[in-house]
């Protein structure tokens, strides 16, 4: 019963935006962990962003500054906002919550 819906994806132009959209259900959105990771060809699955204790917010070190983790506990929705896109940062976005993952959705940046 438990689903992680995302949205948001696709092709943008480097220095471009995007937000990626993890709407879940089935689980207890407040009590659960919950972060984004990101897998490129070729590379292991990597950890973006996630919520540490208290709700601070953990970012890998190449997305610093332009990458920010935000969620909705009343609409069940976690987000990440991407801006200042790089070639670098294409790859399947997957939503973590719990033990459960999302689809995965395609960043593409790209001139």
């Amino acid at each position: 019963q438990v689903q992680l819906v995302e949205s948001g994806g696709g092709l943008v132009q480097p220095g471009g935006s995007l937000r990626l959209s993890c709407a879940a259900s089935g689980i207890n959105f407040r009590l659960a962990f919950m972060g984004w990771y990101r897998q490129a060809p070729g590379k292991e699955r990597e950890s973006v962003a996630a919520f540490s204790f208290g709700a601070l917010a953990n970012y890998a070190d190449s997305v610093k500054g332009r990458f920010t983790i935000s969620r909705d506990s009343a609409k069940n929705t976690m987000y990440l906002q991407m801006n200042s896109l790089k070639p670098e940062d294409t790859a399947v976005y997957y939503c973590r919550v719990g033990v459960q993952w999302g689809q995965g959705i395609q960043v593409t940046v790209s001139s």
